[in-house]
């Protein structure tokens, strides 16, 4: 019975182990995007790098930045990206990073004479942004009195183009694929540099935590990150290891 016991034990946690990790992500070119075949993006890959040599099920899937920010909070199984590190955030998640370090930038549409010179200038204008977005965070916690928020990056983009909003908040790195596509963007006010990475549930097993970083410290290490940011365009990380 003793023997019949320890096997069914081992048995549920070698299920557990295995249990699917569930990472859940946005429309956020050229970090994260839906194609034809899948989900891809300098972020996707190095999830998927990362998960080939944990050799463990993994599920990748693009929703509303909201819901898939909800689910890792919510579900043990879940871990979103590219999420940015902030205090806000810090505690609500284990974190694996970083799976890049860029700038804010706060962009106008091409042509307008919107310039603010400080953070406290941009505060009289409308800013766009997504729900849940670290740049949502960002805006409440220097009291932005005008957020305009919508549920992805191309609405926020579209508000901008058609003059309902002001201003758009993203990542430098993301304003640079939006220049390089065409886009009628300028940069209007650049801000700090911030950490992205993957944001897991509270209750995902730190072994798994641990191995996840791990093998993202290895991709940065051996160059494979910078690699694939150069496959979409990006800027290198070339002060990574000096910040993390």
């Amino acid at each position: 019975m003793k023997a019949l016991t320890l096997a069914l034990f081992l048995g549920l946690s070698a299920t557990a182990d295995a249990q699917t990790i569930k990472f859940v992500t946005e429309e956020y070119p050229p970090y994260n995007f839906s194609t034809e075949n899948g989900p891809s993006g300098a972020a996707v890959d190095q999830v998927k790098r990362i998960m080939e040599r944990l050799d463990r099920p993994y599920t990748i899937e693009v929703l509303p930045w909201a819901r898939a920010f909800m689910l890792a909070e919510t579900d043990p199984a879940y871990c979103v990206f590219t999420t940015g590190h902030d205090a806000e955030r810090d505690k609500k998640f284990h974190w694996v990073e970083p799976l890049l370090i860029d700038h804010m930038i706060m962009v106008r549409h091409a042509g307008s004479n919107i310039a603010p010179q400080s953070l406290e200038d941009a505060r009289r204008f409308t800013i766009g942004t997504q729900r849940e977005d670290f740049s949502a965070s960002y805006l409440r916690e220097h009291a932005f009195p005008k957020i305009d928020y919508a549920a992805s990056l191309d609405s926020s983009l579209k508000k901008l183009i058609a003059g309902r909003v002001d201003l758009l908040m993203t990542s430098e790195k993301t304003f640079q694929s939006m220049r390089a596509e065409g886009k009628p963007v300028e940069a209007a006010l650049v801000l700090e540099g911030k950490l992205y990475g993957i944001a897991c549930h509270r209750d995902m097993p730190r072994d798994v935590i641990a191995r996840m970083q791990h093998e993202l410290d290895r991709l940065i290490g051996n160059g494979t990150q910078d690699a694939i940011f150069k496959q979409y365009g990006l800027t290198p990380n070339a002060s990574l290891q000096a910040e993390k």
